[in-house]
């Protein structure tokens, strides 16, 4: 039987998932969805570790910096922020899996047991299935795109689950049960 306790750690995409246009947005900028700060206090409720994984190659630009994403995240509740900075290839970039494995090792994760929710099927979707974690899809932000339009460039991947959003998504998790 699977729960909500079962879970060690949810690892949450940014722009397109809890808010924005799925583009880059500087962090004074960004609006969190509606039901977004609900769906990240929820998932806090359970003692979940939730943690934010985000490409951000505008701060390698000088566009931001990192601080300033790491403070948002941190007012929004998340117990960490994994943020690739970087514009050129890299281990950490998504789709490869550098931000889920680093938390991994920080954490003491079985990645297994993790579950990634995310907008975009050729990033957030891909890195989830390269360490074998639960593949959450959003419609927000790239969602509707990458399920549709875009969905050669994941077409061997299969999401377990597609949500209408961030707060649909969390109540999935939470009230999930195999068996």
């Amino acid at each position: 039987m699977y729960s909500i306790q079962d879970v060690q750690a949810v690892f949450i995409d940014r722009d397109g998932t809890i808010g924005g246009t799925g583009h880059f947005i500087h962090p004074r900028d960004f609006e969190l969805y509606p039901n977004a700060q609900e769906a990240i206090t929820l998932l806090k409720g359970t003692g979940t570790k939730v943690f934010a994984f985000t490409n951000q190659y505008r701060i390698s630009r000088g566009q931001a910096t990192v601080q300033e994403f790491e403070q948002q995240f941190q007012e929004y509740g998340f117990d960490q922020a994994y943020i690739c900075s970087h514009e050129e290839e890299c281990s950490c970039r998504k789709p490869k899996p550098g931000m889920l494995l680093q938390a991994a090792e920080e954490h003491g994760l079985d990645l297994t047991k993790c579950i990634v929710i995310g907008d975009v099927g050729d990033t957030d979707m891909l890195a989830a299935h390269a360490v074998g974690a639960v593949k959450v899809m959003v419609r927000t932000g790239w969602g509707e795109s990458s399920l549709t339009k875009f969905r050669e460039k994941w077409a061997q991947t299969e999401p377990d689950y597609v949500a209408a959003d961030i707060l649909e998504a969390v109540h999935w998790i939470m009230n999930r049960s195999d068996g």
